[in-house]
C-alpha cells in the first residue's frame, strides 16, 4: 500500500466530556478546527486524548468518529497503545478496519519490559498492520525507553515501521536515531517546547499538545523550521512558548482542556479521575499566559 506523509504538525487530539461521557458534538467542532486551521495529521485517543480511562467501546468510537469526520483530508493515526500486547494487537487490528491511515503506539508502561520485551511486544503489533506504525517513546510517563538498537531492529525487519514519536526531552536522541538509521526513520517532536530544536537536528515534526489550540501558528512554525527559515520559525517559537510550557502545569490533558474551552472551541473542560480540574492558582497563570500569548 501506498503511504501517506506522516509528517508536519499532527495533533494529538483532547477526548471533550460532558456529563462524564464523551462529548461528540464537542469533538466534532475541534475536528474541524484542525482541518481549518490546516493541521497535517490528527492521532485521536493518544495520551491527551485520555486514553487510559476511555473504555474499550469508548476508544473505538472515538477512533471511528474522528476517521468519519475527517473525511479523508487528513490521516488519522489511532492511538492502539496498551502494557498488554494482546490489547494493543486487537485494538490495531480493529484500528485497521476501521481505516485508520496509521497507529501511534506507546511503549508499554509500568510492566517495564526488557528491550527484547519490547521488540517482541511491538513486533506482535507490526504482524497485525501493514499501515504505518508510529514508536512512541515517553520513558517519563512509561518508565523505559525504546532503545536504539530496538528502533533499528524493527525497522529492519518491518518496513511500516519507520517512524518514532521521541518525548525523552532529548535533543541527542535524535542526534542518536538519525546517525544509527538516517533517512530510513522519521523522527517526530513528542514535546511543543523541543520542536524547533528536535528539527534542526533532523526531527520532521511533530506531535503536538497545544495544536489543539495553536493549529495555524504551529503549523506555520514547523513548515518554516522544515524549509530552513530558522529565523521565521524562531519568532513564532519565542511568542508561543510560555504557553508550551505552562499547558503542562498541571497534568496533561488538564490545561489544555481549560484553554480549548476559554478559547470556545469545546463547551466542558471536565476530566476523567484520577485527573481532575486546576488549581485555582494555576487556573489564574495559565490564563494570564493564554492572554499575553493570544
Amino acid at each position: 500500500m501506498k503511504l501517506r506523509p506522516l509528517t508536519g504538525t499532527i495533533t494529538a487530539l483532547a477526548t471533550p466530556f460532558r456529563d462524564g461521557q464523551v462529548s461528540y458534538g464537542d469533538l466534532k467542532k475541534l475536528v474541524a478546527h484542525q482541518i481549518k486551521g490546516g493541521i497535517d495529521g490528527l492521532v485521536p485517543v493518544g495520551t491527551t486524548g485520555e486514553s487510559p480511562t476511555l473504555d474499550w467501546d469508548e476508544h473505538m468510537e472515538v477512533i471511528r468518529f474522528v476517521i468519519a469526520e475527517a473525511k479523508g483530508r487528513v490521516p488519522v493515526i489511532a492511538g492502539t497503545g496498551s502494557n498488554s500486547t494482546r490489547e494493543a494487537v486487537e485494538l490495531t487490528r480493529l484500528s485497521h478496519e476501521a481505516k485508520a491511515d496509521a497507529m501511534l503506539v506507546v511503549a508499554p508502561y509500568y510492566n517495564k519490559p526488557s528491550q527484547e520485551g519490547l521488540f517482541q511486544h511491538f513486533s506482535a503489533v507490526a504482524e497485525a498492520t501493514d499501515k504505518p506504525i508510529i514508536l512512541y517513546s515517553i520513558p517519563g510517563r512509561c518508565g523505559i525507553e525504546i532503545g536504539v538498537g530496538t528502533v533499528e531492529r524493527l525497522r529492519a525487519k518491518y518496513a511500516h515501521v519507520a517512524w518514532i514519536k521521541e518525548a525523552g526531552g532529548s535533543v541527542d536522541r535524535v542526534d542518536q536515531l538519525k546517525q544509527a538509521l538516517g533517512d530510513s526513520i522519521v523522527v517526530l517532536s513528542g514535546d511543543d517546547s523541543l520542536t524547533l530544536p528536535f528539527i534542526a537536528v533532523g526531527a520532521e515534526g511533530v506531535i503536538s499538545v497545544a495544536s489543539n489550540l495553536y493549529v495555524r501558528d504551529i503549523s506555520k512554525m514547523v513548515r518554516l523550521a522544515r524549509a530552513n527559515d530558522f529565523a521565521k520559525a524562531a519568532k513564532l517559537h519565542r511568542r508561543l512558548y510560555p504557553a508550551f510550557k505552562m499547558l503542562f502545569i498541571e497534568p496533561n490533558p488538564v490545561p489544555i482542556k481549560y484553554a480549548l474551552k476559554r478559547a470556545g472551541i469545546i463547551g466542558d473542560d471536565s476530566v476523567r479521575s484520577p485527573l481532575c480540574g486546576m488549581s485555582e492558582a494555576n487556573t489564574q497563570t495559565l490564563a494570564a499566559v493564554l492572554a499575553q500569548v493570544g
